[in-house]
Formats: C-alpha cells, structure tokens, sequence
C-alpha cells in the first residue's frame, strides 16, 4: 500500500485524458475511466473549495462496490465465498487538516457532515454519517495518536442501497483517507496486526461489525453483523477474475478468470437493501441463526469451533451430530428447530457443496455447469435463507430466460441486485431484454431500477501520477 502525494496535478478540468488513461492503466475499462475521470474533477475542486486542509498532502481514491458471485451469507460463518469487484464505486478526494476535524462532503446529496476526531463520537444512525463516524470512532479508539483531521470530497455511481455494497466501500474509502492523512502505515501496530490487505480486510470488517480484532478493541460498529467478504473483494479484487475467499480469518483461495468474450450484466431491482430498521433486523436475523447453531453445537459437545465452517470441518460425522442436534431445539428457544435446520442446510448447500463445484466449473472454461450450480445457489436463498423478494426471484429466471448463461442475486437478500454473466458483444440486448421483462412485471419499480454493464474491475487503488502539470 503505497502513497501517492501528486493526484491533484490530473484533474484539471472536466474532463481530463490523462487522467482518464492513468485510471485505465488501474485496471478500469475505457468507458469507466472516462466517467471516473469526470468525478474526479468534481472531487478535486469541491476539494479545494472546503478549505482548512493541507491540499499538498492530497489524495484521491477509487473505491468499487462488489459483486457477490456466490456466498450468500457465509463469510460470517467462516465460509468461501466467490466475489469481483464492479467499476463503479466511489471516487474520493481528501486532504489532512490541523486540527482534529473530520469533514465529509457528499458531492451527490449535496451534503457534508462535520465530528470531531473522538472517542466519544456518538454516529448518527439513520443517516448516512453514521459510516464515516463509526469508523472514526473505531479507529481513534484503537489508534488514540490518530487525531490528525482530514477533508474529504466523495461521489459515487453506485446505485444506493443495491446490494453492491456501498456502505463499505464508503466505510474503506474513509480509513484510507483517515490512514493517510495519520500516516497510519508507518504506525507500530500496522506491522503487527495489519501487514497486507487480507488483515486489514479482517479489521475492517470488524470496524463495521463491531467485533474485535486481535488486540484491537471492538465498538459498537454500524449495527449489522456481517463479515468481512464486501471489505475483502473492495481491497484484493483482480481485474477480469472472480476470486474466492475463505473468512475468519481472511485467507486466499484463488482467482478465477472470466473467459474471454464473456462479462456481468447488473439489475439493481429498485428496491432499497437497507440495513436498517426493519430491514437490519431481517439481516441480523440470519447472522443470529448461524451463531446459534455454532454455540449449541459447543454447549452440546465441549468442543471450541469458533462457526459453521470449523464445525462442518471435523467431517461428515459431525454434521449429522448437528442435524440431530438441530432437530431435538427445546421450545421456548430463540430459534425454532425449523428455522435452525433451515439456515444449517442452506450454509452446506451453500458453501460444502455448490461454492467448490462452480468454482471448479469456472476455472476449467465450463459455463453450462457454472450456470446450472449458480441456479441451485439460487434455489437454495429462496427456500432456505428466506432473503428473497418476488423482485430479485424474477430478476434472476428472467435474465436466464434473456440468454444469460448465470445469473444470481446477491448481497445481504431483501432488496438488492442480480448479476448475470453473458457474452460481451450480447451484453446490449441482453439488458434491454431484461429491463423490458422487468418493467413489464413490476411497472412501480421501475424508476429507481437500473440496468448496466460491468467488467469485473480492480481493487481499491489511489490515482498515480498524472503528466498533465498543475496549473
């Protein structure tokens, strides 16, 4: 993770070639480039318009929303899962202050939130400052010398609340810009606790979760329990892969290559994947079961496994100790024995069975099975996770009706986005297709659904040196 102190000298106007070929050579298709390059700009200037900063010491950022390919919640169970990057994402200018301030300007809402550097932050949940505040909170605590504020001007062309994860990325693109701004890379704990992307993919999940990390002190986090999966795709994706993980803790698996002639195709439904209110306790809900079905098991036989994963690990003769197990739940329990036995066979299902075998399917070039494997992993959300809405059931058939060769939803379920993967050169029809069927079946959604195309992109990168010269 390397610095860069000259990303102001691209962005110049509008639109500036320079900038929009550095943001290529990241690993971003031309197209995507082009309109990065435009919100940049934005960036830069609004950056320079806030005042109170350092803006010799600036950065800028790219930071994507993720595809989940397969690995519907499983990663907070100690599971696989398979995801890519997307090229759209948030694009973000920050300078350090003198003060310990953090101000946070949403180009897009056309709004900003001022907290100071504390402790003692109380975030605002409900808002969209609760992200950057809860990951200043966590990390002042964690890194009290840390005080050193920061200016940050941001914009996204994630669709919000879409299941591509933007609340992490916003949370990721707020620690690089805090990091840099503290020189958080030179701090001693780094070393010890932080030393590449798949650590720090491990804490920023638990910032946002609020878990504990090592001896890193957990917080309240944001209010959900997930993983660490959307945090892990935003830092370590690779450009024209799918890459598959394993979490707790963050350990690589493998990349896999989309073939050649081949790319996603993106229908956010319209319908908001919030994580909160009602919505968070619906995904809370599904964490909640898997935790309960590991401690039963640890109540129940003595043993230590931390989730799912290392319990299924011991073998075949321990998942059929957990069915029956899972079978005798006295009542009065949290969770009924039917809903136990559900979110047991979804999570092997999932992550035993179907994760191993497209995988394998996707590495050696066989797209009929990956597409069949990516139908069951559907199949199984519907009538075992329960995290399905008509809207992203019809959106996932439709596309395969469209000619997609897979197509899944993904994201935390109750809202979201469905992918599908097609052939580029079909990529148009297949989404005009799709928008039309989708339209047709639910005419209230279509306003806010949003159809497009996307190359699986690169990590989260900071902008290189651009040859335009500072003017």
């Amino acid at each position: 993770m390397t610095r860069n102190n000259d990303f102001r000298a691209a962005a110049t106007g509008p639109f500036d070639e320079p900038l929009a070929a550095a943001l290529e050579e990241s690993g971003l298709s031309r197209p995507a480039a082009a309109v990065k390059a435009v919100l940049f700009a934005r960036c830069c200037e609004s950056l320079e318009q806030m005042g109170g900063a350092q803006l010799d010491e600036s950065q800028a950022y790219f930071v994507p929303g993720r595809i989940e390919v397969l690995g519907k919640h499983t990663d907070y169970a100690g599971g696989s899962s398979l995801v890519a990057a997307v090229e759209r994402g948030f694009c973000l200018a920050a300078a350090p202050r003198n003060d310990s301030r953090m101000v946070v300007l949403d180009l897009a809402r056309n709004e900003s939130v001022t907290f100071s550097l504390s402790p003692e932050i109380v975030p605002r949940h409900g808002h969209w400052a609760n992200y950057p505040m809860t990951v200043a909170r966590r990390v002042i605590r964690n890194f009290p010398d840390g005080n050193r504020g920061v200016n940050v001007a941001l914009v996204s062309d994630l669709p919000p609340a879409s299941g591509m994860s933007s609340s992490s990325a916003l949370m990721v693109g707020i620690f690089f810009a805090w990091a840099d701004a503290n020189q958080f890379w030179q701090h001693p704990e780094v070393s010890e606790e932080l030393h590449d992307p798949l650590q720090l993919a491990g804490y920023l999940g638990t910032v946002e979760n609020g878990q504990s990390f090592g001896r890193l002190t957990g917080d309240r986090g944001v209010g959900t329990f997930g993983g660490s999966e959307d945090h892990t795709a935003i830092l370590c994706a690779r450009p024209g892969f799918v890459s598959q993980y394993a979490y707790c803790p963050v350990r690589f698996q493998r990349h896999l290559a989309i073939p050649a002639g081949w790319t996603f195709a993106i229908a956010s439904s319209g319908v908001v994947a919030a994580k909160t209110g009602a919505a968070q306790a619906r995904y809370n809900r599904a964490a909640q079961r898997a935790a309960s079905i590991a401690e039963l098991w640890r109540q129940r036989t003595g043993n230590d496994d931390p989730h799912l994963a290392a319990v299924l690990a011991r073998g075949e003769d321990a998942a059929r100790q957990l069915r029956e197990l899972l079978e005798q739940v006295p009542a009065g329990s949290p969770f009924s024995s039917a809903e136990l036995v559900d979110r047991f066979e979804h999570f092997v299902e999932e992550n035993e069975r179907i994760i191993p075998a497209a995988g394998d399917a996707l590495a050696a070039g066989d797209l009929p099975g990956f597409g069949q494997l990516v139908d069951r992993s559907q199949r199984a959300a519907e009538r075992w996770l329960s995290n399905q809405i008509p809207e992203t059931i019809y959106l996932a058939a439709a596309a395969r009706r469209c000619g997609a060769v897979a197509a899944s939803a993904f994201g935390a379920g109750f809202g979201g986005s469905v992918w599908a993967l097609v052939e580029t050169d079909r990529v148009d029809r297949l989404l005009a297709d799709w928008q039309q069927a989708y339209q047709t079946q639910f005419p209230s959604r279509g306003a806010r659904a949003e159809f497009f195309a996307t190359a699986p992109g690169p990590a989260l990168f900071r902008i290189r040196k651009s040859p335009v010269s500072m003017k």
